[in-house]
């Protein structure tokens, strides 16, 4: 994108990946998160993480510098895990350090297993390290699974299978009942709200990665003997490639799964369908990699896609759709920056912006129709037919407002 040579990249490209950790650790039920920050790392996590996460309260030391220059730092920790466990309620204290150079070298074997009756497990979150906040999400998983799980070889259950990733709940019970029509007898989803689920996740035989950050995640399970499932039920060729994979991964009767595949495909297709008339291009820029699958999605209603990003890294995961785009015309930038995205608004000028708070701003300013990616693609379903309708279906009604964004912009830039 010559446009964008010798941008400054000076704007800041994401809040403190931390949050991504806490998203995940305060969803835990009776789990109280202890942070190891100064003051203002505490006041920015607990409001992102009140606003997004949960409704549950940050813990911690209350770390200034002079107490930490003051070496009591680990005194203060093991007080505060004290105190933290006196609560009945609280059965697991997951203590996360951030990059404050100091705290981000807490020594997890100089802190206790447990305080009372709650585990104690140290999560590093450091973001000199950790560019992302979908890649702190990979960082908690695998250090909860490499503490809970139970991997053992008498506790594998065959034809189990793990999901790994954030869905929408439509998409789980979507998702459970297409794996009971093929004869998948259990499924364990995580991140989960209930710590037994990640003792349980080592005792699947195979685990279906849906997001493409999880890469620690994947090869910490695959290190310990479980089969990888990559792809997503996205759009009607992958919804049956996927489905596929499970059944030859967990060695189910292939007639039936053929079956169930071609079934699912066919209602997608359909679904697609009902869309025929959309037209127009997209930009689509987001922060996790599942960017890709939506971009494809949008391909197969006949839209058009002529630049997508995201913050992720490329990860093996995404090389399939990562090909097929770039064969299909689509420009793809992994560890982008708004700087980027804003050039590609001005160089494809497209009818509509799928994309980060700062794009659809920008986006708006020119009177351009634009949602942000989060909170309307994220929260909604997106595998299988019932997928592919929510999310054209959103995507049509958006697309036939562009009238009025390019009025709001004549309004408002009136003399």
């Amino acid at each position: 994108m010559e446009e964008n040579k010798g941008c400054s990249r000076l704007h800041p490209q994401s809040m403190c990946p931390a949050f991504g950790g806490l998203r995940v650790l305060t969803r835990i039920e009776g789990a109280r998160v202890c942070l190891v920050a100064d003051q203002g790392c505490l006041y920015g996590l607990t409001f992102v993480s009140q606003f997004y996460a949960a409704r549950k309260s940050i813990s911690s030391t209350e770390l200034m510098n002079v107490q930490i220059s003051g070496g009591t730092m680990l005194e203060d920790l093991r007080a505060a895990l004290e105190e933290i466990a006196s609560d009945p309620s609280v059965t697991f204290i997951p203590v996360v350090s951030t990059c404050v150079a100091e705290t981000a070298g807490v020594a997890e074997e100089l802190l206790p297993r447990k305080a009372g009756n709650a585990e104690v497990l140290l999560v590093r979150l450091p973001a000199f390290e950790l560019k992302t906040h979908p890649e702190a999400k990979d960082v908690t998983l695998s250090t909860l699974l490499g503490r809970f799980a139970d991997f053992s070889p008498s506790a594998r259950r065959r034809r189990s299978l793990l999901v790994v990733g954030e869905i929408f709940p439509v998409d789980a019970m979507g998702i459970g009942a297409v794996l009971q029509k093929i004869g998948v007898e259990s499924v364990i989803t995580i991140p989960a709200g209930d710590l037994d689920a990640y003792v349980q996740a080592g005792h699947a035989e195979a685990c279906a990665i849906l997001h493409p950050f999880y890469e620690r995640t994947t090869s910490l399970l695959a290190g310990k003997g479980m089969k990888v499932i990559s792809g997503t039920p996205v759009g009607a060729s992958a919804t049956a490639e996927w489905i596929r994979q499970v059944g030859e991964t967990l060695g189910l009767d292939m007639e039936l799964v053929e079956r169930v595949a071609e079934e699912e495909r066919a209602k997608t297709e359909a679904a697609i369908a009902r869309f025929s008339s959309l037209s127009g291009s997209v930009i689509v820029a987001g922060y996790e990699g599942n960017e890709l699958p939506i971009v494809r999605l949008l391909l197969e209603a006949g839209l058009e896609v002529p630049y997508a990003s995201t913050s992720i890294p490329r990860t093996a995961a995404l090389e399939d759709d990562h090909e097929l785009l770039e064969m299909l015309g689509t420009e793809i930038r992994y560890r982008k920056y708004l700087e980027e995205d804003m050039a590609a608004v001005r160089i494809y000028e497209p009818d509509l912006v799928i994309g980060t708070t700062s794009l659809d701003s920008y986006a708006k300013e020119r009177g351009i129709p634009a949602m942000y990616y989060t909170n309307n693609i994220s929260s909604r379903p997106v595998f299988f037919a019932a997928g592919a309708a929510t999310l054209l279906g959103m995507i049509a009604g958006i697309l036939g407002k562009k009238e009025v964004f390019r009025e709001m912009q004549e309004y408002f830039t009136l003399p």
